[in-house]
């Protein structure tokens, strides 16, 4: 472990970053927020030498942190306390628990997450809503969707508004309902006030569950909240999702779509979705509208992001009106 060197959690970041070397790096802020990247980035640059034994203890620290994360994924804290004891030693392996309980947070419920869908269920669906939701924001899209497409068709509506508009969770509140979960499935996990939930996690977790329950936890919400399900609707399907339609689909969907708002949209695409669109019409559409793209010069973002989500709206009327299928998995795929 890096102990008592002094240097701050970026320092080690950036320590870290730099040993990985600059293509692994880039991966990794991939999956970073813009102000972490900016933070980083100022890190790196302001860091002039890395002794070689600060180098081993931050990727020896960032080593031992991972395999706890992994020890504690696949069977809790105790097993992970358990395995690490036997690779680090006792003193050590606690210190590592500690360091990634307090600083990566181990996520509640994180018990619940390998209990079958259909078993949670029978522990949680005489809840109230409040608690489903509350239950169902921390797991998997996919395992969380299986439940809500099980829940009473009166209560699935009501738990996706709740997830889609929950903010901060007490800790006392999680734990509460924890304990109770506790005498049924496994132990509770400590955690500090935890931001989870919101319009992404519902969009995930309707993005996976059957068209039905979809359409009717929507038309639902279209009169209880509209304003929400217009955010929720706009997250469900973005252009970059276009990758995963059929061909005959994308060509149906290429024939309401303005050729103008198509170059303004590709503008602002990556290489892949070009392509696809592309292949799916005809070389003298195609090299029209790649004139039109290079003609156009610089385009502002906003417009780009109009002229995709126009396009988006057209896929999303086209299922509606059962013109098209968007795969959604968990039973759904198309069948020629």
């Amino acid at each position: 472990m890096a102990k008592d060197t002094g240097i701050t959690g970026l320092q080690k970041a950036a320590i870290l970053l730099i040993a990985l070397g600059p293509e692994k790096s880039a991966t990794v802020f991939k999956h970073l927020k813009e102000d972490e990247i900016e933070s980083l980035t100022l890190e790196i640059a302001n860091t002039r030498s890395i002794s070689p034994q600060m180098k081993e203890e931050v990727l020896n620290e960032f080593y031992e942190v991972c395999l706890a994360q992994q020890y504690i994924a696949e069977g809790g804290i105790s097993y992970a306390k358990d395995l690490l004891e036997k690779a680090l030693g006792s003193e050590k392996a606690v210190d590592v628990i500690n360091k990634l309980t307090a600083s990566l947070q181990v996520r509640p419920f994180e018990f619940v997450r390998k209990t079958d869908a259909s078993q949670l269920l029978n522990f949680i669906q005489d809840e109230h809503p409040q608690t489903i939701a509350l239950i169902l924001a921390y797991l998997p899209s996919g395992q969380a969707a299986s439940i809500v497409a099980s829940l009473p068709p009166e209560k699935q509506a009501d738990v996706a508004k709740r997830i889609a508009v929950m903010d901060r969770t007490s800790p006392d509140v999680i734990k509460e309902v924890e304990r109770v979960l506790e005498r049924k499935l496994s132990s509770l996990v400590n955690q500090d006030y935890t931001i989870i939930g919101g319009v992404d996690a519902i969009v995930d977790i309707l993005n996976t569950v059957d068209r039905g329950t979809e359409k009717h936890i929507m038309e639902t919400l279209e009169i209880d909240e509209p304003e929400l399900a217009d955010e929720i609707r706009r997250k469900m399907f973005v252009f970059e999702d276009i990758m995963s339609l059929d061909d005959r689909a994308i060509q149906r969907v290429l024939r309401d779509v303005d050729n103008n708002d198509l170059a303004t949209a590709l503008k602002g695409a990556n290489e892949e979705v070009q392509g696809v669109i592309f292949r799916n019409m005809s070389k003298r559409l195609a090299a029209m509208i790649q004139e039109d793209m290079e003609y156009m010069g610089p385009v502002r973002l906003k417009d780009v992001e109009e002229a995709q989500q126009k396009i988006v709206n057209i896929i999303r009327k086209l299922e509606d009106s059962a013109e098209i299928v968007i795969s959604r998995g968990g039973g759904d795929e198309i069948i020629v």
